[in-house]
């Protein structure tokens, strides 16, 4: 008989492959075959494919004509309940940012030790904008963005770099998270949330770091006011 510890790490390890599928789908952002997702997740063919069924039955992974598999339909109605109440203040703040900068304005919030988007906006007539979509995360020691957040934590926690973001009110970088890139954040405290940022993400502009910073400061004291401070 097998006891009921060995039942849970077996259910355990399932529930984690199964996310990880989902993670190996998300950072691909293309449609893979069942032994492309078997190969990064390190398991048998067989294996993985009894995870996509899983996940195809839910919605939550879906397959294209040509037999390969992409995230589904379902997780977007999912991930729209993640702090529904910050992404309905910031979606129309992102929105008028977007369209006035031409460059892609999103909010990051803080997620363990990773810094994660959770909604962002692209402007609609830019020639070349940024894509940034939500759900990318990495670690929160890199970008604007994870800075913004860290000026938010306790200062015995700051780096030394954190000190001046905190001093001036924003954070900016350069090719530290992608290449090329720039970006501008600001932070964005909520009472009853993580630490979170409003940020800016472009290829060049015209304007000045600290001018993009009073655009995001104003943007992320509407967003404060919509959701009652």
């Amino acid at each position: 008989m097998v006891s009921d510890s060995r039942k849970t790490a077996s259910a355990s390890q399932t529930l984690s492959r199964g996310i990880r599928v989902l993670e190996v789908l998300a950072d691909a952002q293309e449609a893979l075959s069942v032994d492309e997702i078997a190969e990064r997740l390190g398991v048998h063919r067989s294996i993985a494919y009894r995870l996509i069924r899983t996940l195809e039955d839910h919605g939550l992974v879906t397959r294209e004509p040509a037999g390969k598999y992409e995230l589904g339909a379902r997780l977007a109605a999912l991930a729209a309940g993640i702090k529904h109440d910050l992404q309905a203040a910031a979606l129309p703040e992102l929105t008028a940012v977007a369209n006035e900068l031409g460059m892609t304005c999103f909010v990051a919030v803080l997620d363990r030790e990773e810094c994660v988007t959770l909604v962002s906006v692209e402007p609609r007539h830019a020639v070349a904008s940024v894509a940034q979509r939500p759900g990318s995360r990495h670690s929160f020691t890199a970008g604007a963005p994870g800075r913004a957040i860290l000026s938010q934590l306790p200062s015995e926690d700051w780096p030394v770099d954190v000190r001046e973001v905190a001093a001036r009110g924003y954070a900016d970088s350069h090719g530290e998270v992608i290449e090329n890139l720039s970006a501008v954040a600001v932070p964005l405290p909520l009472r009853g949330h993580n630490p979170a940022a409003l940020a800016v993400v472009y290829l060049s502009s015209p304007h000045t770091p600290a001018e993009l910073a009073e655009r995001l400061k104003a943007a992320a004291k509407a967003v404060r006011d919509a959701l009652g401070g």
